[in-house]
């Protein structure tokens, strides 16, 4: 039947809010008992287009460990969220957020990992986040794995490599959904679970720095395919524990269109789709898609698998699913020396598209194309939990920071959405990247500033840490009170 009705805009429930993660924003990393993690052995990039986070060896490790500072290591010092949560939840309460996307540290619930009781200073502070959010009606959004793990399991076991980490996560989220299933409702289990490939060590945890590349891909594909299993059972087993729990997944989306309408290049850039969709198929579908299992014999990658794993896998998909869309790229069949790289992504620029501070590709419309393929494509809800502009930022002499190029960035991207809706797509909730200054995923700089709040600290951690409102925060302000009606 016909059906007369389609949405004008976002649902009265949205989720409208911000992302961090706890490597990020935290700080205090060796406070209250918590343990070391890989996002703080990875040292500070010596430029904004060196990316450091697959650049760990066993000898940088060793380094990293003999020092006690954070002066390479910014990630140990974040921007104190965890002395100053009451303050930063207290301006996301102000802008009017209905969400707030997290990432708990696995490290401070277990230390090294292997424990087999958890720390009870940090559940606590977790505790106090979640009640100060509670107190404004802001629901979290919690990723469990965001870019950390504890890096003794580097150190004992390779990481995700080694089968028994599955039992190490299990612990971990059995902890955590059963101390705090009556606070928080939405869960993902990892973050952009993709980067276990494209930046192998932050996303498993397995120093693969002296291997070759076709070692490099068996060794990333085996961690990846333990990481489909621990998702998958911590699914079943949140779902045990309160069936109103919403477990998702965690994409870094990368759009590319083919660069000419040759059907080579057309095929390229559904191969290089094909590869960023192939996670979803997992997660989303419960099974390894067949171009997989195409590409795993031809490029002789043997996945090893116990006999119930696939049961595991088909049993244990998500609720929704969530990315990251920051921007797309150009993939032609014959590969270009002129390529980019960003978040997660790398391709040909596109001469149609303006490009940020960092070199990445502005693509509001993008975003509807990708949100459309990918309702077509799994039929499950969606959730935008990262999208935003890093710029550099100048606090100016009357106190404030005017960033109108991320609140036309921001503009953008929102419009684009709203016309996602209007074609049918079924979307949870935005949550930008990030509402609050911190230290970059990639380079660990300070400089590429994504907030709402500027943060007086600078790449070597000078300043006196003082949270100020740029022009953006009034304009989300305005757009969550609205339900995004109000772009201006």
């Amino acid at each position: 039947m016909y059906k007369k009705y389609f949405p004008k805009g976002f649902s009265k429930g949205f989720l409208w809010g911000g992302a961090t993660a706890a490597n990020q924003v935290e700080g205090a990393w060796d406070v209250d008992g918590k343990g070391l993690t890989t996002a703080e052995v990875v040292e500070k990039a010596k430029s904004r287009t060196d990316i450091t986070l697959s650049a760990v060896s066993k000898d940088s490790i060793e380094k990293a460990i003999e020092d006690k500072t954070t002066e390479n290591y910014p990630k140990r010092r974040g921007v104190d969220f965890y002395h100053n949560y009451k303050e930063d939840i207290a301006l996301f309460a102000e802008m009017g957020f209905k969400a707030y996307r997290m990432s708990i540290a696995w490290s401070r619930i277990f230390p090294e990992g292997t424990e087999s009781e958890p720390n009870e200073a940090g559940l606590a502070f977790y505790d106090k986040v979640f009640d100060e959010l509670a107190k404004y009606d802001i629901e979290p959004v919690v990723t469990i794995s965001h870019y950390e793990m504890p890096l003794n399991l580097t150190l004992k076991k390779n990481g995700w490599i080694d089968r028994s980490v599955i039992d190490d996560f299990l612990r971990f989220t059995d902890v955590i959904f059963k101390r705090y299933q009556n606070k928080v409702k939405y869960w993902m289990t990892f973050n952009e679970i993709n980067a276990a490939i494209w930046g192998g060590f932050v996303g498993t945890g397995s120093v693969d720095s002296d291997m070759s590349e076709s070692e490099q891909l068996q060794l990333r594909y085996q961690a990846l395919h333990h990481q489909f299993v621990a998702s998958a059972m911590a699914v079943k087993q949140g779902h045990a524990i309160n069936p109103d729990f919403k477990i998702g997944s965690m994409l870094a989306r990368g759009v590319s269109y083919p660069k000419t309408s040759n059907p080579v290049d057309v095929r390229a850039a559904q191969f290089v789709d094909q590869q960023n969709l192939f996670f979803d198929d997992v997660q989303v579908r419960g099974e390894y898609p067949d171009f997989m299992n195409r590409y795993f014999a031809e490029n002789n990658i043997v996945i090893k698998m116990e006999p119930d794993d696939e049961k595991i896998i088909k049993e244990g998909t998500v609720d929704y699913l969530s990315f990251s869309y920051y921007m797309s790229n150009v993939t032609g069949a014959v590969k270009s020396d002129n390529e980019t790289v960003g978040n997660i992504t790398e391709g040909e620029p596109n001469p149609y598209l303006e490009t940020s501070d960092w070199g990445w590709q502005i693509d509001p419309i993008g975003l509807r194309i990708t949100l459309n393929e990918l309702w077509d494509r799994y039929q499950v809800p969606l959730f935008v939990v990262e999208n935003g502009l890093g710029a550099v930022d100048k606090l100016e002499e009357d106190g404030h920071v005017h960033d109108s190029y991320r609140i036309d960035y921001l503009r953008a991207h929102v419009e684009q959405m709203k016309e996602a809706v209007k074609d049918g797509v079924d979307l949870m909730g935005y949550t930008m990247w990030g509402p609050i200054d911190l230290i970059s995923a990639g380079t660990s700089e300070m400089s590429k500033r994504y907030g709402f709040i500027y943060v007086d600290q600078d790449d070597d951690g000078n300043g006196s840490k003082k949270r100020i409102r740029k022009d953006s925060f009034e304009w989300y302000k305005k757009v969550i009170h609205s339900n995004g009606e109000d772009l201006k």
